[in-house]
């Protein structure tokens, strides 16, 4: 099989020649940058600056020298600008705070702060308040809270406020998805598009990183209470969202459409390490209504597949992730109370697609031997494997500071399995 009928089989539900890898195919399932230097160190690739291709969580671009070694199935198609609001591209020099240099967007500006703190800024303009703050010894970008003051009565709070994020591409992101999808069509692989506006109440998004000055309900904690307290609010957000987003999949499906595989559609997590941050009633009531429209269009009008991403203990909601009508869960992490690798396959292998869950990036893959990192993916290959519906990847991005020689040793397991 190609890389791309592998990926389909497995997404169909049926047993691949191999199991389909993806490194980089998302921006839950890439490498950090200081990761990607070390392995194309040790495995004696070029030596170069390693391309960002998202700053705010440090993913560095994995190049085809490095996707063939590591064996990788996935074209990605990101997002046409970055979580900080410009496009990935006219690329400049950038020494990181633990001493890399590195290639970072021409938007990316920054200052360092008193603390030795790095901010940077949305759209790259240096003259609004900063949206990022990378802490000395940090290793990527947290989000500047930028809350105004919200109006006493709940009445007066206006929904649009939270929809300034969402609008129609412009010719330019459409030329870019275009151009990326053929490339990743031309290269055999399955293309996987991150076309944005999708993720409902995605929290990564609701404080608007990528935004000059955010209004709304813009705090992390605010908008949980929100999803309780607020929903009629909540709801006249995510119904024009959903209304703009239907047109956007139109437009890409019209220039991309055919090559595209998998649409990654939302970040939104529903769990923690030990619960669900929702009960199944609010997900059924605020949330499934909105993500049926969506990949109800998609199945309707495309071939493509529907990727959700949730974090934490979901295995009481993943029916309901189902009956939204998801194709693909991930991150799968295991190491979240419920979420046992064969629970979940015999339970639900054969309706929805795990991408994930081959290893524990909390405490296995950082922290473990190269012989139990070994161990663990064999066995999880083994369980998530069978009759398809599986794509190998870490339980969500590899982290810096995860050693290269138990990076390496994973992939090593996964050619050992696939022979």
């Amino acid at each position: 099989m190609t890389s791309a009928q592998r990926v389909r089989a497995a997404l169909n539900h049926q047993q691949p020649d191999k199991v389909p890898v993806d490194f980089g195919g998302t921006p839950v399932t890439g490498i950090h940058v200081s990761v990607i230097e070390g392995l194309r160190k040790e495995l004696k690739l070029e030596p170069h600056p390693i391309r960002i291709w998202e700053p705010y969580q440090m993913l560095g671009e994995i190049e085809a020298d490095l996707i063939d070694a590591l064996g990788v199935d996935i074209a990605p198609t990101p997002a046409y600008k970055t979580m900080f609001g410009y496009p990935v591209e006219d690329f400049k020099p950038w020494m990181t705070p633990w001493g890399q240099k590195v290639l970072v967007p021409g938007k990316f500006n920054y200052v360092v702060d008193a603390a030795g703190d790095t901010l940077v800024f949305p759209e790259g303009d240096t003259t609004v308040p900063p949206s990022g703050r990378m802490p000395r010894a940090s290793f990527f970008f947290d989000t500047i809270i930028r809350q105004v003051e919200l109006p006493e009565d709940d009445d007066d709070l206006n929904p649009e406020d939270n929809l300034e994020d969402f609008g129609a591409l412009t010719p330019q992101a459409l030329e870019y998805f275009q151009k990326s999808t053929a490339e990743g069509r031309a290269s055999g692989r399955a293309v996987v598009a991150n076309i944005g506006g999708t993720a409902i109440g995605d929290i990564a998004l609701v404080p608007g990183p990528f935004m000059k000055h955010p209004k709304g309900i813009r705090d992390i904690q605010e908008w949980y209470i929100s999803t309780v307290s607020r929903q009629d609010y909540l709801h006249k957000v995510f119904e024009k969202q959903t209304e703009i987003a239907l047109k956007n999949l139109q437009a890409v499906k019209a220039v991309a459409g055919a090559n595209i595989d998998v649409a990654f559609l939302c970040g939104t997590d529903f769990g923690t390490q030990s619960s669900q941050f929702c009960s199944r009633e609010t997900f059924t009531e605020l949330y499934m209504p909105y993500y049926k429209q969506i990949t109800g269009w998609i199945h309707q009008n495309t071939d493509w597949k529907c990727f959700k991403h949730s974090c934490g203990a979901v295995f009481g909601l993943v029916d309901l992730l189902i009956d939204s009508g998801f194709d693909i869960l991930n991150p799968v992490q295991i190491s979240a109370t419920g979420m046992d690798p064969v629970a979940l396959k015999s339970r639900y292998g054969k309706d929805i697609t795990f991408w994930g869950g081959g290893v524990d990036t909390q405490k296995v893959l950082p922290f473990e031997s190269p012989a139990e990192v070994r161990a663990q993916v064999l066995k999880n290959l083994e369980i998530f494997s069978k009759d398809g519906g599986f794509v190998f990847n870490t339980v969500h991005n590899t982290q810096a500071g995860v050693p290269v020689k138990n990076f390496l040793a994973m992939i090593e397991a996964v050619k050992e399995f696939n022979r």
